[in-house]
Formats: structure tokens, sequence, C-alpha cells
């Protein structure tokens, strides 16, 4: 990665870009913390449920609780910390998370795991938005889809890396070692940013009043539906693929850990291809992303039962992780000057999703529709994202005309 800070080219300043390439690194450890944390439950479900003891649907809310603290903690501290140097901000963050695994796996009982887990999920979406910010300030002209994709490829090597790890830790040591494990990354998350980020104030014109100003604009309610409704598909299906990839298409348990490793590589692979169209064919690219979560879920519910297309589906279901840079783009050019808050509610968004998609997938098993049902649950959701989509692509056409006129006139 490299830096066109200041007008100066990569060649002529060659430590810029090995300065920006840790700062990201050190963000990107991050990220693979709080994915570990987010989505290392969901390979520990039956786990947790036996030692709490609760049915697995009910473990799910876990998942949920984590998901609705994002939605809640990304604006108010988002808000809150508008005027903080963002070196300080990103510090105290992962402190707090870090505080928050500890003290989850210490949890004595069902209610206490939910209660810590919507606190620990609080400073998740303020993290990665400024994070994001953070990275897109250090990239040249041009790639900020690229470096915003590298901050969330920590995130999605976490499912590659971390939760096959959790998943193993939790059948050897219990649950609540991954819990201990993330709680140690997110310290070393801190170190990693005092030594490699920038010590960049805030905005001189940075105010908490300034940020909510993005919640009067339209589009980004419409971008912030899209990814809280479209992503909902991915997480249906991943909440539960330890008992759907166990009961309905058989496989053995010693496998799940390389089954959940292939969805964290097809995260990756979206993660990867995803931003190389995103700089030059944004509203295309979210459309196509969209479109094709709609047909992989669908494909994911009528083949699962056959054990090697189910395994290549949960490796096509996480390539759906591409719709992550591309609304965080999106909502950067959509925000106007209020781009903390914008940038962290993408986040909220997606955890909305998680919650809605978790939620919804496991109402229909409760239902009696079956794990596989939790495929056209998702295709539903993805489907309804694109329908949002839609209604922000034709308030832009309607929009663009009268904006241009003003400019003109």
């Amino acid at each position: 990665m490299t830096s066109s800070t200041g007008g100066n080219s990569p060649a002529s300043h060659p430590t810029e870009g090995t300065r920006a390439g840790a700062a990201i690194l050190a963000l990107a450890v991050g990220g693979f913390g709080i994915g570990t944390g987010e989505f290392a439950i969901m390979g520990l479900l039956p786990e947790v449920a036996q030692d709490l003891r609760v049915s697995i649907p009910e473990a799910g809310h876990v998942i949920s609780a984590y998901a609705l603290g994002v939605v809640v903690g990304a604006p108010v501290l988002a808000v809150l910390g508008a005027r903080m140097r963002r070196r300080a901000l990103l510090m105290a963050l992962m402190a707090f998370f870090a505080l928050g695994n500890f003290a989850s796996a210490l949890a004595p009982g069902y209610l206490s795991l939910n209660l810590l887990r919507f606190v620990t999920g609080l400073p998740h979406g303020t993290y990665f938005g400024v994070a994001a910010l953070v990275a897109a300030g250090l990239a040249p002209p041009g790639r900020r889809a690229a470096a915003v994709g590298q901050i969330m490829m920590g995130l999605t090597v976490a499912v590659v890396i971390g939760v096959p790890l959790s998943a193993w830790m939790g059948e050897v040591l219990g649950w609540r070692a991954a819990f201990a494990l993330v709680g140690a990354i997110g310290l070393l998350t801190v170190w990693l940013v005092r030594r490699h980020v920038p010590d960049e104030p805030a905005s001189a014109q940075s105010s908490p009043w300034r940020e909510l100003g993005a919640l009067r604009r339209p589009q980004v309610w419409l971008t912030l539906g899209v990814g809280a409704i479209g992503f909902g598909g991915l997480f249906s299906v991943f909440s539960y693929i330890k008992p759907t990839m166990a009961e309905v298409a058989h496989l053995p348990p010693e496998w799940l850990p390389f089954v959940l490793a292939l969805f964290g590589l097809g995260m990756v692979a979206g993660n990867w291809l995803g931003p190389k169209f995103v700089d030059r064919h944004l509203m295309a690219t979210i459309a196509a992303i969209l479109s094709w979560g709609c047909a992989v879920l669908v494909l994911f519910a009528l083949t699962v039962q056959v054990l090697p297309l189910a395994v290549a589906g949960t490796f096509l279901v996480g390539t759906l992780g591409a719709l992550g840079p591309a609304l965080q783009v999106r909502l950067m050019d959509v925000a106007g000057d209020a781009q903390t808050l914008a940038a962290a509610l993408n986040h909220s968004a997606f955890n909305a999703a998680n919650a809605l998609g978790a939620w919804l997938g496991g109402m229909a098993v409760v239902w009696g529709w079956g794990w596989a049902a939790t495929g056209w649950v998702g295709a539903a959701l993805a489907l309804g994202g694109l329908a949002v989509f839609g209604a922000s692509v034709w308030l832009d056409g309607r929009t663009r005309p009268v904006a241009e006129a003003s400019a003109l006139g």
C-alpha cells in the first residue's frame, strides 16, 4: 500500500508507503479480533447451548445480542467521539472490546452472557468506521475501496483462521476459551495501533451536531437499509451453519473447521474481488452483489442435502462479504461532512442484518421448516436489499437533475 500524502509520489518517499501499510495492518488486526469475536459463537452454538442448558435457537439469541450492541453503540460512540483524536479513539474502543470479551468468558449464565455480548458489541461499528476513514485517508486517489477492503480483510481472514481456531478451542477447552482468545487479540491491537497508526486530530469542524447531520440525508438511510436487509441473507445461513451441515448435509464433526474456513475463504475472495470494481462502477457492483446473493442462497437451499454441493455452497455464500466495502464507499459518497457517523452506521446496518438474519433463520427452524430453510430466508432478505437499492437508484435519478440545475444556476 502506498500513500500520496502531500502530493509526493511513492517513489520519492518510499517510507510513506511502508508506514501506511503498517498502519492498515494494525487496523486489520483489530478487524481480525472483532471478526473472530463476532463469528466464533456461530460455530460454538451447540457447546454454548449445552453448557447453559438452553436450545440451539435460544443460544442464537447471543448472536443477536452482540449485533444489537453494535447497532446501538455505533451511532452513540461515533457522535461522542467526534472530537477525539482518531488514534486515541481507536485504542479506547479496542480496549473496551477486549475487556468485554474477557468478561464474556466468565459469564455465569445465559442472561449474563447475553448482556455482556450486547455490551461487547458497542465499540464494534465505531472502530470499523473510524478505521475505514483512516485507511481511506492513507490511500492514493481512486483506491479508497481497496484500502477499506484491506481493513475488512481482517474480518474475513478471521473467518478463515480465527473462527476454525475458536471452534477447535471450543471442542478442546470449552467455548469460554474462545472469548479469552479474542480479548487477547484486542489487547494486541491496542499496542499495534499505538505504535503504527498516525496520531492525527479529528477535523477542526468535527462536532456531534455535524455528525448527526448524516441522519437528515435520505440516501444515507437507504444505503443503511440495503445493508441491514440485504446482508441478512449471509447471516441467516452462517448463524446455523454447524447444525445445518451436521443434520442436513451429514458432515462429519471433524470436518466442520474446514467448512468454516472455506466460508471464510469465500469472504476473502469477495473482499478481494469486489473492491476492484467498486472504485470504477460502484452502483452496478452493489446491484450485482445483491443479485448474486439471491441466486447463491437459493442454490444453497436447494442443494444443501448433497454434501459436496453443500460445502461448495458454503464458500459461495461467503463471497457475499463483498457487499461490505461497496456500501462503505457508497456511504462516504452520500454522507457529506458527517463521515464518522455514516461510516460507523455501516456496521450498525450489517449487525442489524446479523440480528435479523439470525432471528429469522432461527424462527424458520422453530416453525418446523428445517435447517435448509435458512437459505430461503436468506434469499428473501437479499431480494429485499435489492428492492431498497432500487429505491436508492430511483431517488438518485430524481434528485441529480435538480442538484445539477441548482449548480448551473
